[in-house]
C-alpha cells in the first residue's frame, strides 16, 4: 500500500512544487511576485511562503490560505518572546513540515529575499531560482547580513532574473546565467482606464486637472519634489495612491492641492487613473531608486496617460528615449507637467506599438522555458555554455 495516499496530512499534487520565499506580502501591494506566482500555479502547486509574524499564541505555527487555485499563501506565527537565532529554527522546522505534507516529485525554490536562507538550508530542491526584483541591499533598514546572504544566493542558484536592465548589468557578472525581465503589464487591466467612468467616491470632489501617481509610498519618492512641485502649480491637484512604509505619514506634504488617499486594490487603480489627466513619477534619485525598474511605468501609458518622470535610469533608457515618457529634472518638473497637461491624451499608437510585446503572460513563459534545462546546469562543466544574453 502507498502510505503517503494514507497521510491526512498530505496534500495530494500531480504538480511539481513551488515554495516562493517572498520579503514582500501577498496582501500588500499586487506588483511581480503575484504576477508570477498566479501564472506559476497553472503549472505547479505554488506556496507564496511570507515573513513570520508575532502574536500571542503558545507555540510556532502556519497560517495557511488559499487565494488562487494551486496557491497557498503560508505566514509563519510566532510567539513574541522568540528572537534570534530560535526564529529561523523554529520557521525551518514549520518548512519541514510544510514540504513533507505536500505530494510531489520535484521541488522549485524561488527567492526574492536572500534572508530566506537563513531557514532554508535543509531543503533539497532540483531547481533553485534568484529573482532579484530591487536591489534590496539599498532599502532603507535593509538587514546587515544581506549582501552576505545574497552572495549564498548566487551561489546556490541555477537561474537568476533581475527586475530590470540597470539591475541586470550590475548582477550579470555574479552568475554564469542572469536573465533581465523587465517590469511587465497586464495590458487590457489598464486599458480599463482610457474609458471615460464615474470616479470613486474619495476622488469624486478633487477639481481638474489632476496629476497622480500610485504605488509604495517610501524612501524612493521625493516628498520635497512633491511639496515644491505642489506649490508651484497651485491649479493643479496632486493626486497620490499607495501604502506609507518605512517613512513617517506626519512627515507627507500637505497643502489644498495635495490628496494622499491610501492603499487601494489592483483591480481599482484604472478606475482611479480615468480620471486623472497626466501621470507622474516624482522619485528621488537616490541609492535607493539606482536600480528600480517602476512597473507603473508601463501601466501608466496602457492607460492612455501621458507621463513625466525624473530621471530613473531604467525610465530614462526603455521609455525616455523613445518619447514614450517626458524627463524631468526638479528644477524643470512644472514645466514638463504643464507641458504635459497641455498635450493631454493623446495618438496612443505609438504607445500600443511598445506595449504590443510586454505582458505578464510572456514574461512568466520565458522564464519557465528557461527552468527547463535549469536542474541540468547543477553540472559544473555546464555552466560555461550558458547564455548571458
Amino acid at each position: 500500500m502507498d502510505q503517503t495516499v494514507s497521510n491526512p496530512f498530505l496534500v495530494p499534487s500531480d504538480n511539481p512544487l513551488l515554495l516562493c520565499f517572498s520579503h514582500l506580502r501577498w496582501d500588500f501591494v499586487f506588483q511581480r511576485p503575484q504576477h508570477l506566482m498566479t501564472r506559476a500555479a497553472a503549472g505547479y502547486t505554488v506556496v507564496f511562503f511570507e515573513e513570520p509574524v508575532f502574536e500571542p499564541v503558545q507555540i510556532p505555527l502556519l497560517r495557511r490560505k488559499a487565494v488562487a487555485p494551486g496557491l497557498e499563501v503560508v505566514t509563519p506565527i510566532l510567539p513574541h518572546h522568540n528572537s534570534g537565532i530560535d526564529v529561523d529554527r523554529a520557521i525551518a522546522i514549520l518548512l519541514e513540515y510544510l514540504v513533507a505534507g505536500i505530494e510531489h516529485d520535484q521541488l522549485v525554490t524561488w527567492y526574492y529575499t536572500p534572508m530566506a536562507l537563513k531557514f532554508t538550508a535543509a531543503l533539497q530542491e532540483d531547481v533553485c531560482v534568484y529573482d532579484c526584483m530591487d536591489e534590496l541591499s539599498a532599502f532603507k533598514n535593509a538587514p546587515p547580513e544581506l549582501e552576505r546572504l545574497e552572495e549564498q544566493l548566487f551561489g546556490k542558484a541555477d537561474v537568476v532574473f533581475t527586475g530590470g536592465m540597470s539591475l541586470y548589468e550590475s548582477k550579470r557578472s555574479r552568475h554564469p546565467c542572469v536573465h533581465a525581465f523587465p517590469s511587465s503589464i497586464e495590458t487590457a487591466h489598464f486599458h480599463q482606464a482610457r474609458a471615460p467612468q464615474a470616479d470613486p467616491a474619495d476622488q469624486q470632489s478633487i477639481a481638474h486637472p489632476r496629476v497622480g501617481f500610485f504605488g509604495v509610498i517610501d524612501e524612493r519618492l521625493d516628498i520635497d519634489l512633491v511639496a515644491r512641485t505642489a506649490a508651484a502649480m497651485p491649479a493643479v491637484q496632486f493626486v497620490t495612491i499607495g501604502p506609507v512604509v518605512k517613512i513617517d505619514p506626519a512627515t507627507l506634504p500637505a497643502g489644498p492641492n495635495i490628496h494622499w488617499l491610501g492603499a487601494k486594490r489592483y483591480a481599482e487603480l484604472p478606475r482611479y487613473m480615468a480620471g486623472w489627466d497626466v501621470g507622474w513619477m516624482p522619485f528621488a534619485l537616490n541609492e535607493a531608486t539606482r536600480y528600480i525598474s517602476p512597473t507603473k511605468t508601463p501601466e501608466f501609458l496602457a492607460g492612455g496617460l501621458p507621463v513625466v518622470s525624473t530621471a530613473i535610469v531604467d525610465v530614462v533608457q526603455t521609455y525616455g528615449r523613445r518619447g514614450l515618457v517626458e524627463i524631468a529634472d526638479t528644477g524643470s518638473m512644472p514645466a514638463a507637467l504643464g507641458t504635459a497637461l497641455r498635450k493631454g491624451r493623446g495618438d496612443m499608437a505609438k504607445v500600443d506599438t511598445f506595449l504590443s510585446g510586454m505582458s505578464w503572460d510572456t514574461t512568466w513563459s520565458a522564464m519557465h522555458d528557461l527552468l527547463k534545462p535549469a536542474k541540468v546546469l547543477r553540472h559544473p562543466g555546464f555552466r560555461s555554455l550558458v547564455d548571458h544574453v
